[in-house]
């Protein structure tokens, strides 16, 4: 099965960075070891990125230190 299939059944979730508001855009998917899946909230059928867990934590630390 590829990635794609196996991140359609994906169980989304809005970032905690987001705001909690109805204009929030970042949704990762978890439980796929290596990976974070992220999508647009306002495009849930659309594409995902696949992000490997070490860039993942990497953005995020740096997305803090701003």
């Amino acid at each position: 099965m590829s990635r794609i299939a196996e991140i359609s059944s994906a169980q989304w979730r809005k970032s905690t960075y987001s705001d909690g508001g109805d204009n929030n855009c970042l949704e990762v998917g978890d439980g796929f070891p290596g990976l974070v899946p992220v999508r647009d909230s306002k495009n849930p059928t659309g594409p995902a990125l696949l992000i490997s867990t070490t860039a993942w934590t990497e953005f995020v630390a740096f997305a803090v230190r701003r």
